[in-house]
């Protein structure tokens, strides 16, 4: 039969999963505001409560640099279980479970959070000055991990009905916590590109090989899906186009027309503007509308269409890589310096965000209109700003977890596509009871940690470019 590797279909279910996760209109920003204060909170105080066994173990480490953490087997999985009982499995049951308590449990981290401060931050600090204060790097990675994390739980829980459908992606206006899901890696990626660290452009045959895997990953997925009669919601990116060829094109167009970083910022203000106009001039009913003629643009117009909008982001993402971790020139620029530019540019964003949903255009990740590129600014400097906080009361870099996502980033994200697609085709996640639901979650997202942190310890390193 077309579309299927066998006579008896292998997703049965295709029709009734693609239904459930259509015609949705996101949660409000306050809400997600509170989701993204709990899982960085809770990444902060894990780091907080392991300080203490991390200084008994810095003397061992003078190679981790180089090297994974090379500690006897039990100890390391030991503490990459409790790094995922402290941190992935209460993420878990705040976007199940216990999602109509998300702000409760945002407001109780962060009482939590200030309280340990008022209390450590003098006796940890105040009396060696704040020149010790770690660096950002590890706050960076800590991000870049968060993104993953929450990612990968989210590929999977959105085909169950314990994730609240406000949560999933929305259908043209409107976003749930999953519609920053993209816009979260392109300015990850920003953040700490060559571009950001004003390293030198490479050739234009160097960039097509570099986003090659990218591109061979948008065609497997495209085979895979077909292949299997796997579910496709085509409002997301059209017909063919996927994530990878958003992240491929944005890197293309950046390596094409190659800009200093210190310009980065205005480019990508003119580029959204100009964008935001078109839209204003017709394009975005044109997006939103199911009407789709046979020619391949046609098909793919929100992919295509959206890259303006990526493009605009991502070299914004740049210019503040630029300013905020790699430029020097600037005297006195320190850690609290940095800190506080974070907090700022946060708050700054989120206000722009609330501004542009009110009065301009509301929040559109399917067109990547000018308020759902600052929504995903604000709700990553947000996310970056308070793991900033573990440097003011810990000397801790990375939890192992960290660690392990980190060295694997891509080869974690794609595992955690296989096993959700592998789940999808055994399991009808759509009559899973709540406590299934929630005990194959955690088995997955369990089984998911414990292979990043196998390649990690094993010092496997998958680098696709």
């Amino acid at each position: 039969m077309e579309g299927r590797l066998f006579d008896k279909p292998l997703n049965p279910n295709k029709l009734l999963k693609e239904q459930f996760v259509s015609n949705l209109t996101g949660s409000s920003l306050l809400e997600i505001a509170a989701l993204s204060t709990v899982v960085p909170a809770l990444v902060v105080l894990r780091k907080w409560s392991s300080r203490d066994n991390s200084r008994k173990d810095s003397a061992k480490k003078n190679d981790d640099q180089v090297h994974p953490v090379r500690k006897d087997w039990m100890q390391y999985f030991s503490t990459l279980g409790v790094d995922y009982l402290t941190v992935v499995l209460p993420i878990i049951l705040v976007f199940t479970v216990l999602s109509e308590w998300a702000f409760t449990c945002a407001i109780s981290l962060v009482i939590l959070i200030s309280i340990y401060i008022m209390f450590k931050r003098s006796q940890l600090h105040l009396k060696d000055g704040f020149s010790q204060l770690p660096s950002l790097r590890a706050d960076i990675s800590s991000y870049r991990v968060s993104v993953v994390l929450v990612t990968c739980l989210c590929i999977l829980a959105v085909d169950f009905k314990i994730f609240p459908r406000r949560y999933a992606k929305a259908e043209t206006y409107g976003s749930g916590i999953m519609d920053l899901g993209v816009g979260s890696f392109v300015v990850a990626n920003a953040l700490v590109s060559r571009q950001a660290r004003n390293i030198a452009s490479m050739s234009f045959k160097a960039a097509l090989s570099s986003i090659s895997p990218l591109v061979f990953l948008g065609f497997a997925r495209i085979i895979s899906t077909w292949g299997v009669d796997y579910q496709v919601h085509v409002g997301e990116y059209g017909v063919h186009w996927n994530f990878f060829f958003t992240l491929a094109a944005v890197s293309i167009l950046t390596s094409i027309v190659r800009i200093h970083p210190k310009h980065c910022g205005l480019v990508g203000l003119l580029i959204l503007a100009g964008y935001q106009i078109w839209l204003f001039s017709g394009l975005n009913e044109y997006l939103i509308s199911d009407k789709r003629s046979a020619d391949i643009i046609s098909q793919n117009k929100e992919g295509i269409y959206s890259i303006l909008g990526y493009w605009g982001m991502f070299l914004i993402g740049v210019s503040l890589g630029f300013y905020l971790f790699v430029d020097t020139s600037s005297k006195g620029k320190n850690r609290n310096t940095q800190v506080m530019q974070i907090w700022a540019l946060a708050v700054s964003f989120w206000i722009l965000a609330i501004i542009f949903d009110s009065y301009i255009e509301r929040v559109s990740r399917r067109m990547c209109n000018f308020a759902y590129v600052m929504l995903v600014f604000g709700q990553n400097f947000q996310v970056l700003s308070i793991l900033t906080l573990a440097g003011f009361a810990s000397y801790k870099k990375n939890l192992v977890l960290e660690d392990a996502f980190n060295q694997n980033m891509l080869g974690s994200f794609l595992l955690a596509n296989i096993l959700t697609g592998l789940v999808n085709l055994s399991v009808n996640t759509l009559s899973a009871s709540s406590l299934t639901a929630f005990m194959i979650l955690s088995v997955y997202t369990f089984t998911l940690c414990m292979v990043t942190g196998l390649t990690h310890f094993c010092g496997v390193r998958m680098k696709f470019w």
